[in-house]
């Protein structure tokens, strides 16, 4: 399979199977397109009607280089990895990371909340330490040889409860020597309660902040508003100024989330980037789809139109003191994750778990509250195995639709919690977060191009 397209001048085409990138002129790619499917002759014929600066020889030969690419394993591959699943032992009960609710309540009232206001359709809650211990023992429990673990701090707001966060990071750091763990933590914030401490502390102990900010002043406002309905805008972007010029070199994220009310995302990465955030993060909204807020047909037409313009936005800001990364255009196109990862997903329900105050064990973060999906909890474990199977069992070959994409090497299946709420099923698919995604990697592949020119 490979897949072709044309942006920003570069006509682009994708072994799917091998990874490889080809950058080729306007013949190779039209010779390309037809390679498969069409004899040698009409090929020929085609080309040296529609090129007539071209010879019925530089056909030939660039025939002779396409199928020299096929044979080497770079265009036209064939797929070896569909049976790798089926060898692969299941529900290995092996734990690398825990998202841990450390607070289900929250200082802010956004419109779009996929948690409830942080509540999760419950009770407003705050993790005791000695919960968010037991998590960390299971963590290291069930983590069997592996050493690298990783703990993301989440709500609700996690800075509601934040003398937990730190008692619980510190007893962690000194678990590392006794069990030869290392543990990385991350913090997301909608940063209301940002002061001296946390910035010190976050700072030596959280290998990445993730810090809630949507954009504009006046996007922001109408969708991050206080408990009294007031913008928070002018009250978070001091405290992320100062918490980002005091981190140095350590990773960070501004995260924001577009909606149906702001379309035009590019103008609110533009405006973080002026206020001199390097490292940005635009989300598509996750709710229903009879919600206000909810991306129509029509969005998401315009949502691709914005990532392009994003591209070349980043491309004509490239090494000036504008310049800023965008998560979703960071590719490695030389590694990247290993085989099994690109088939399997993110790993919830497996690898990946999310903790609430209460101790109760769910696949993610956007499982909780979910009874079908309570799965466990972290004194007694994984009960609910069922689902973990079914979470294990719903990567990219279980899809009719990701066997036939493009980029199924690339999002792994996407988020399962997104086809499940999309499709009611763990084996459907989120369409409009589909096509969000694969015009993302288009964008990116583009950048990669762009700058290594």
């Amino acid at each position: 399979m490979v897949h072709q397209y044309k942006l920003n001048g570069y006509n682009i085409v994708l072994d799917i199977n091998s990874g490889s990138v080809h950058v080729v002129d306007d013949l190779a790619y039209d010779a390309i397109s037809m390679f498969e499917e069409t004899c040698p002759d009409k090929i020929e014929e085609s080309l040296l009607t529609k090129y007539n600066d071209v010879s019925k020889r530089d056909i030939l030969e660039l025939l002779d280089d396409i199928e020299r690419l096929k044979s080497s394993g770079k265009l036209f591959s064939q797929d070896i990895y569909g049976d790798i699943i089926s060898h692969q032992s299941k529900n290995q009960s092996v734990v690398k990371a825990l998202c841990l609710h450390v607070s289900h309540t929250c200082n802010l009232n956004c419109d779009y909340c996929f948690a409830a206001q942080g509540k999760y359709n419950g009770e407003h809650a705050l993790m005791p330490f000695e919960v968010g211990r037991q998590a960390l023992d299971f963590l290291i429990d069930n983590s069997n040889g592996r050493k690298n673990l990783e703990v993301d701090f989440f709500g609700g707001e996690p800075l509601m409860n934040w003398d937990v966060v730190k008692n619980l990071v510190l007893y962690a750091r000194g678990q590392e020597k006794i069990h030869y763990k290392n543990f990385r933590f991350t913090l997301t914030t909608n940063g209301v309660l940002i002061d001296d401490d946390v910035i010190d502390f976050a700072n030596k102990e959280m290998s990445n902040v993730v810090l809630s900010l949507d954009g504009r002043k006046k996007v922001h406002d109408r969708m991050r508003k206080t408990i009294n309905g007031q913008g928070s805008y002018d009250v978070v972007v001091p405290k992320f100024k100062e918490f980002v010029d005091r981190r140095g070199s350590k990773d960070y994220y501004i995260r924001g989330t577009f909606t149906h009310e702001n379309v035009d995302f590019v103008e609110d990465i533009k405006h973080m980037a002026g206020l001199g955030f390097k490292n940005l993060s635009m989300e598509p909204v996750v709710c229903s789809d009879d919600d206000p807020f909810a991306l129509t047909d029509e969005d998401i037409t315009k949502a691709l139109s914005q990532y392009e313009i994003l591209a070349t936005e980043m491309l004509k800001r490239s090494k000036s003191d504008g310049e800023f990364t965008f998560y979703h255009y960071i590719i490695d196109l030389s590694h990247g994750p290993c085989i099994y990862k690109r088939i399997k997903g993110c790993g919830a329900g497996t690898e990946y778990l999310a903790v609430t105050p209460k101790g109760e064990l769910f696949p993610c973060h956007q499982f909780v509250g979910d009874s079908k999906y309570l799965i466990g909890d972290i004194w007694t474990g994984i009960k609910n195995k069922n689902v973990c199977l079914e979470l294990e069992s719903a990567g990219i070959y279980s899809r009719d639709e990701c066997r036939q994409c493009w980029a199924r090497f690339y999002c792994s299946g996407g988020c399962f919690a997104n086809a499940y709420h999309s499709s009611g099923s763990l084996q459907g698919i989120y369409k409009h977060g589909c096509e969000l995604f694969k015009k993302r990697i288009e964008c990116a592949i583009m950048l990669k191009i762009a700058q290594s020119v």
